[in-house]
């Protein structure tokens, strides 16, 4: 499977520059409301610690790269429109917005935090960063609840007297968000509800809501524009308020990450996307000294410019994936004589069995055990793989 990241916020918070530091896209940048207006979906990286050292091996990748022993894995990155509140009644871009969404295994919200856009995206000055934290959050909420409400009428109206389970309804209507029966129960006796909704208040309701929301969409928070004075006061006060403690916070400067690939590329610097360094090479003027050394100062402070770090906090940390090298019965080499040529991005607790399905149905089919590459030790198909672990797959096809 390609996991898909999405990028939201309202407009001109940088969620384009953001996208085009990730991907290096010629996605349009500007200033203004709605520069996205179709989603744009590029290819980015999440790091992954290569394994082929180990082995006393050099990999040779087929997708992605690997550069120092980091193996760059390649994943989807979605620019999805600007939302504005009200988008659920359909302001802006509303259901456009909704739909785009709705295709991203895990968020990330783009917060300007230097305060100098309003809630439009229009230009302005002391602006909350708060505000625009709660807003997304509302506004997805209000999404959910009003399709939440549509698998409750649907139950009542069309289920009444018959032997049917509220969960299965909710289920049956909100599958869009890849949930189902058993984690809408569970949601629902978490929040100490009856499984029955004439007992559920509008209040019960937006609670319900609110965490199957949370539970389908998790969200990382990229704090951008933490290179401006504003947005570090910001950052200092909002990222440790008890209030937020349900989200991450990742400092961002999306223009610092676009100027290093961007000198990286020019041969002017050598640069490693997540590093917090990187080494001048080229002949440069003295404001362009200058504007490096200001780079310089910010990922120093903060351990990157947090492009990356926003990346991989999605994946690994909101939604626990985990990164699976395909072995062979020579180690790591296939017959053709290249060295883990593959780096797979798994859902948390995939199985033996589950990565050989993944490779192919046919494999899955036939599949006898695996082989940890490490220890050559056989692990059933019920063994749960952790994160780099290197794996044969041993099947009758």
């Amino acid at each position: 499977m390609s996991y898909r990241i999405g990028l939201v916020g309202k407009p001109s918070v940088g969620k384009s520059s953001l996208f085009n530091a990730a991907t290096m896209n010629d996605v349009p940048e500007g200033a203004y409301p709605f520069t996205t207006i179709d989603p744009s979906v590029g290819e980015a990286y999440v790091r992954v610690e290569c394994a082929a050292p180990e082995f006393g091996e050099t990999c040779t990748p087929e997708t992605g790269f690997c550069r120092d022993g980091t193996r760059f894995v390649p994943t989807k990155l979605v620019d999805v429109a600007g939302l504005i509140p009200g988008a659920h009644e359909g302001k802006g871009l509303g259901n456009q917005f909704l739909t785009d969404l709705n295709e991203a295994d895990v968020l990330i919200h783009v917060v300007d935090f230097s305060g100098t856009t309003d809630a439009e995206g229009e230009a302005t000055e002391g602006h909350d960063p708060r505000e625009d934290v709660a807003f997304l959050e509302e506004e997805l909420d209000m999404w959910y609840l009003e399709i939440l409400e549509k698998g409750i009428d649907r139950y009542e109206n069309a289920y009444r007297g018959a032997e049917a389970e509220i969960e299965e309804s909710l289920a049956e209507q909100m599958n869009a968000f890849r949930t189902n029966a058993e984690e809408i129960k569970q949601v629902v006796l978490s929040l100490g509800l009856e499984l029955d909704p004439e007992t559920w208040e509008a209040a019960d309701r937006l609670e319900l809501a609110r965490e199957i929301r949370r539970r389908t969409k998790p969200m990382v928070i990229a704090a951008n524009k933490m290179d401006t004075p504003e947005a570090q006061a910001n950052y200092e006060e909002i990222a440790s308020d008890p209030e937020y403690d349900h989200l991450s916070f990742v400092p961002v400067s999306a223009h610092a990450e676009k100027a290093l690939k961007t000198a990286a590329e020019g041969g002017v610097v050598e640069y490693t996307p997540g590093d917090d360094d990187f080494e001048v090479t080229g002949d440069l003027s003295m404001e362009q000294r200058r504007g490096l050394e200001r780079i310089r100062d910010f990922t120093t402070e903060y351990g990157g410019t947090g492009v990356q770090r926003a990346l991989e906090a999605a994946l690994f940390d909101e939604l626990g994936v985990v990164a699976v090298f395909p072995g062979s019965a020579r180690g790591v080499k296939t017959s053709e004589g290249k060295v883990l040529r593959d780096c797979f991005l798994l859902p948390p607790d995939s199985t033996t069995e589950d990565f050989a399905y993944f490779l192919h149905t046919d494999i899955g089919d036939g599949l006898l055990y695996g082989v940890d590459c490490r220890t050559k030790r056989q692990i059933g198909s019920d063994r749960e793989l952790a994160h780099r672990d290197v794996v044969e797959i041993v099947t009758t096809n």
